[in-house]
């Protein structure tokens, strides 16, 4: 199960889906309030309700557990899924994400405070999706977060964006998901991960401006079982839709197969 970032949707894991989809079944839900989901009037869409999103939909589904692949906020609900539903997970693997000490990172405390102003979707996402190539620039999504962002298409961007801004129901959906990330939804779990059983592995991207180097370090440490990090040099946050082959080969080594 591919857990996503903000504020992407699951077409990040297109790339792993094609290589890892002979091995498992790939699955990758869209987070609520983000991508193409529906939200009911009144549901939240902080990380720990996603976490009990994600637990209904393996019910609906009939599958008892799970290998967890996860990045940026995705990350944070892995780590909770994880904390709350230790019997449901086989193996996690996790790249450049949250961590209890450094959540939310100062990187995003402006955007948090932008969203709580219901300014957030207006302000940030909206211009990108009108203007690709500032999208694409230092000052958008591109820039800050792909390490190339000269390859991110435009049909990609208005994938990511083009719902989140659509209408004034989705940018307060939006806003929320933003607004949901503080206070910090992992304050309290490190001593459960640190109780954790379940097979790790860590990627990390070394270009990546919003989660530092410690964050892996501090993952590696505090999880039990993990067989340590591999960092991509020079990778930004969202690194695994750039590198599907790295994602891919470690899942497999992670798993086994």
């Amino acid at each position: 199960m591919f857990l996503h970032g903000f504020p992407l949707n699951s077409f990040q894991w297109r790339g792993a889906f094609d290589r890892l989809s002979p091995y498992r079944r790939c699955i990758a839900p869209d987070s609520l309030g983000l991508g193409y989901t529906q939200v009911a009037d009144g549901v939240s869409v902080t990380p720990a309700t996603q976490v009990q999103m994600l637990a209904a939909l393996l019910d609906q589904l009939a599958i008892r557990d799970v290998d967890l692949v996860a990045n940026d906020s995705g990350g944070a609900v892995a780590q909770l899924f994880l904390t709350r539903h230790p019997d449901r997970v086989r193996s996690v693997l996790l790249t450049n994400c949250d961590v209890e000490n450094n959540c939310p990172p100062p990187a995003v405390i402006p955007v948090i405070g932008l969203a709580k102003q219901g300014r957030f979707a207006d302000e940030w996402l909206a211009p990108w999706v009108a203007d690709k190539n500032l999208a694409r620039s230092d000052k958008g999504l591109g820039g800050m977060t792909f390490t190339y962002p000269d390859r991110l298409a435009d049909e990609t961007i208005d994938m990511y964006l083009t719902p989140l801004v659509e209408s004034p129901q989705r940018k307060a959906l939006t806003n929320a998901y933003a607004v949901g990330l503080a206070p910090n939804p992992l304050a309290g779990t490190e001593p459960l991960l640190r109780q954790s059983q379940v097979p790790a592995r860590i990627i990390w991207g070394t270009g990546d401006t919003i989660f530092s180097q410690a964050d892996a370090a501090y993952l590696d440490k505090t999880l039990p079982h993990s067989r340590g990090v591999r960092r991509i040099d020079g990778a930004k946050l969202f690194f695994p839709e750039e590198f599907p082959d790295v994602v891919a080969e470690e899942a497999r080594r992670l798993w086994g197969v």
